[in-house]
């Protein structure tokens, strides 16, 4: 596994515990940085997406209620719904990941992480998502 990806991995064991237990992020990302070793960047860049997400996380499940109609985020696992979150901050929120290799990423963890059905089931969700990129990415920003 590349180390970004592996990264991204670490940040979504981050949001999934944090949504399924309320446990604070920070002993959260402890524990998980304490269970894989990672040089320096790569923490950063793990805090990075854990840290740009957790304060919009409202804001960000809005927009994909808003540009997604078809799948009901209170019907979509929390494993799923962090993936796209955190592809969609890449994308539109942090701009540190251009838009096909954030989604190739997103996949990439829906193979790992997900069930059979979530690697297209993300791809859809995120191709929806790009094709309205330019009417909700100010809003998530402010």
């Amino acid at each position: 596994m590349k180390s970004r990806t592996k990264a991204r991995g670490i940040a979504l064991q981050t949001l999934f515990e944090y949504d399924l237990s309320g446990h604070p992020l920070g002993i959260i990302l402890h524990q998980r940085f304490e269970e894989n070793m990672l040089e320096p960047k790569l923490q950063e860049f793990v805090q990075e997406i854990v840290m740009g997400i957790f304060p919009i996380i409202d804001k960000l499940d809005n927009v994909i209620s808003t540009y997604a109609p078809d799948w009901p985020l209170d019907q979509v696992a929390s494993i799923d719904r962090n993936i796209i979150r955190i592809a969609l901050w890449e994308f539109a929120v942090g701009k540190c990941t251009p838009v096909k290799v954030a989604i190739n990423e997103a996949v990439e963890l829906a193979k790992i992480y997900g069930s059979d059905s979530t690697p297209r089931f993300i791809n859809g969700v995120l191709g929806s998502l790009v094709s309205n990129l330019n009417n909700y990415e100010v809003s998530l920003k402010n």
